[in-house]
């Protein structure tokens, strides 16, 4: 795969579509496995992965700490599954030692992302809100730097309810941070229900707007949409760039989908066939004899 896109360099959409796939049913794998993680968000993430991590971004599996890679930034870092079934799948680290140590002391994969082992996690997470700010101050080092590489800072809508996200967010506008792309995980669901209803966050890109930011709507299901989402960040030079990538929390499996419940759940062994099995089927589009 490409470690950066161009104009001459079109994404093979039908590949990333089953790649997205493939990275689906590992977190279903590792979660099982695990029994704890959360399955909405990772689930509802993959496509956004897959498009950064084998189309976007500007790394290099075999030099995570490349003073030149990009830099992501998973700041609702509980659903690290997705981040770690979408590193090794590009070559960080191996997919039998994610699967099988998802939260396992020991192991790197642990509930939340961290930067304890090198395999091309920038930052631990785990309170929700800080991660952008951790964000802009990268995107202000490139910049001191005159560095050309690019911070995404990948967050969810529920960690909009912090005021740090909103000082942050503030911040980065003021400063014009340009080389700062941030996509927000808009798939109305928190753990304790729908965001509307815990605390509206409507009219959201016009909030963001009012903050200077460049907003970009996206289906985040799409690859081509989420791809030329983030060619269009680069081409804006005068504030940073938020994309909100609508998407459907528990996608790919049916009994999961939009119900909030599956925010911090993961599936038991009988679910997970059920999961594993709708995915390698497509939702019904390919036959398959697996279980």
């Amino acid at each position: 795969m490409p470690l950066r896109s161009s104009k001459k360099d079109q994404p093979d959409l039908p590949a990333l579509k089953l790649l997205a796939n493939d990275i689906r049913q590992d977190v279903i794998r590792a979660l099982v496995k695990a029994k704890s993680g959360h399955s909405a968000g990772s689930l509802g993430m993959a496509d956004v992965f897959t498009a950064l991590y084998f189309h976007v971004l500007h790394i290099d599996p075999k030099k995570p700490r490349w003073i030149e890679r990009d830099r992501v930034v998973l700041s609702n870092a509980h659903i690290c599954p997705v981040l770690y079934a979408a590193l090794a799948r590009r070559g960080f680290c191996s997919r039998e030692d994610f699967i099988n140590g998802l939260r396992k002391f020991g192991t790197p994969f642990q509930g939340h992302s961290n930067t304890h082992f090198n395999m091309g996690i920038e930052t631990c997470g785990g309170p929700l809100g800080q991660g952008l700010s951790q964000a802009v101050g990268m995107a202000l080092a490139a910049r001191h730097d005159q560095a050309d590489w690019h911070t995404y800072c990948l967050m969810s809508d529920g960690e909009l309810d912090e005021g740090q996200s909103w000082e942050a967010i503030l911040f980065a506008g003021k400063e014009q941070l340009r080389q700062l792309t941030v996509i927000v995980d808009r798939n109305n669901i928190q753990i304790d229900g729908f965001t509307e209803d815990v605390m509206p966050l409507e009219p959201l890109a016009d909030k963001w707007r009012a903050f200077n930011w460049h907003v970009i709507e996206s289906d985040g299901h799409n690859l081509r949409q989420i791809i030329d989402a983030c060619e269009e960040a680069k081409t804006i030079y005068e504030k940073p760039t938020v994309i909100l990538a609508h998407t459907i929390p528990g996608k790919g499996v049916d009994f999961m989908e939009r119900h909030y419940e599956w925010h911090g759940k993961p599936p038991d062994p009988s679910e997970g066939r059920l999961a594993l099995r709708e995915l390698r089927s497509l939702a019904g589009q390919v036959t398959s004899e697996h279980e």
